[in-house]
């Protein structure tokens, strides 16, 4: 894999990826409920162009799940890793894809910038850093 990409997997190496650095943007934390709920906490991701995801094992593990009229979420199948967020619905966004920090092999380079929708954090936890907080997005 060229220097210039980061690579990434699901939980069992079911699904492996690779996406070129180039055009990254956004490393963030949402604290909405469908993150919450979908990741067991909070979502870190970053975002990139979805023609630039490149699947190198596993697209047929790769599911989708519809979770909004507007957005579907991509996970292993076999051990259930979140992976992905697409916001296919949107037209301003369809083209980008939201992956997983979590997921990505380390060292990645990426720097938290922000948390989005905190007004919807659980009631369990504070956001205790000193990075900008947007209630919504």
């Amino acid at each position: 894999m060229a220097d210039d990409s980061l690579s990434g997997r699901c939980l069992c190496g079911g699904v492996k990826f690779s996406m070129p650095k180039d055009d990254l943007d956004h490393p963030a934390v949402c604290h909405c409920g469908q993150c919450r709920r979908w990741s067991g906490h909070a979502w870190a991701s970053i975002n990139g162009p979805l023609d630039a995801l490149y699947i190198i094992k596993g697209k047929d593990k790769l599911r989708w799940f519809r979770a909004s009229y507007f957005a579907r979420r991509g996970f292993c199948c076999d051990c259930g890793a979140s992976l992905f967020w697409h916001a296919d619905g949107l037209e301003k966004h369809q083209n980008r894809i939201a992956v997983a920090l979590g997921a990505l092999d380390a060292p990645t380079g990426i720097k938290l910038e922000e948390h989005i929708f905190t007004v919807d954090k659980g009631d369990y936890y504070e956001v205790a850093d000193a990075l900008p907080q947007k209630e919504k997005y």
